[in-house]
């Protein structure tokens, strides 16, 4: 069995703080054999810097996905392009392009793991290729790049949208694994083809707010329709994020949502652990 954890967006540096003070013992808990993870809001709620996916990279995770703002800080496209990168950016992302769309990744015991990045189009951007046609050549490159088991991240807004891709490639992919809402849904479920598939896994980061940010700004865009200068929260931080479980053969047997929250509410008000925008 080959047990991964995929951990929804990380929001700001106390999303990153979270991943460095409690993925060790949470991989060690759960018996976890590779951990990834959704970092395009890891530079202050939007976009990710180098510094922050080396951060992400060095405290356990061995994988970025991407999303809307990937490409929010220009430096990041260099990273992007190495070849050794383990960050990656949505696959359907018009060419040409910098970065990969998958990447193919070892777990100690030598399964092979491809991990791939979709974008949705609706109420997202319709410039993007279809995510539906590109994913069918995403699993054919994870494959012919020696992956034993498969997994798409799908950064998508519309439940639709996710749940049309997940019967869509129900049986031809390992797990279809949701993230761009921060709101963990309730709905983990292996299809009828062996599909392990969840809408969205949620947030790592501060929920004590409106979707990462402080809820004061948030609420005076919607009063007054005028754009605010946001600030990431750091009100009830927690872990957010989905299990899954597949047997030798690269099937899905078993599909999780987790929550780990952060009991000791001063955590963040500690000088060393306070957020520095945007690292």
């Amino acid at each position: 069995m080959t047990r991964v954890l995929f951990l929804g967006d990380i929001f700001g540096k106390v999303g990153r703080l979270m991943i460095r003070y409690f993925l060790p013992d949470l991989m060690a808990r759960e018996r976890i054999d590779l951990a990834l993870a959704n970092g395009e809001n890891a530079a202050g709620g939007v976009g990710i810097t180098p510094g922050c996916a080396l951060d992400l990279l060095n405290c356990g995770l061995s994988a970025l996905s991407g999303g809307n703002h990937t490409f929010k800080y220009p430096e990041i496209r260099p990273v992007l392009e190495d070849e050794s990168s383990r960050l990656i950016r949505p696959a359907n992302f018009p060419e040409p392009c910098p970065g990969r769309g998958h990447v193919v990744l070892e777990t100690k015991s030598g399964v092979r793991v491809g991990f791939g990045n979709l974008m949705g189009r609706l109420f997202m951007n319709s410039s993007m290729d279809c995510p539906f046609r590109r994913a069918e050549t995403l699993i054919q490159e994870m494959e012919n790049d020696g992956a034993n088991l498969t997994l798409i991240d799908f950064h998508a807004e519309a439940t639709s949208e996710k749940r049309a891709m997940a019967y869509f490639l129900d049986g031809r992919l390992g797990a279809l694994l949701g993230t761009h809402t921060h709101v963990q849904t309730s709905d983990a479920q292996i299809l009828p083809q062996g599909l392990a598939y969840v809408t969205d896994v949620g947030m790592t980061g501060p929920h004590g707010s409106v979707i990462g940010m402080n809820t004061p700004e948030t609420i005076n865009v919607f009063l007054t329709g005028r754009n605010h200068r946001f600030k990431a929260s750091t009100q009830r931080v927690a872990i957010e994020g989905a299990i899954v479980e597949f047997n030798d053969l690269g099937k899905a047997v078993s599909v999780e949502t987790i929550r780990v929250k952060d009991a000791r509410e001063d955590f963040f008000q500690k000088p060393e652990n306070s957020p520095d925008e945007p690292e």
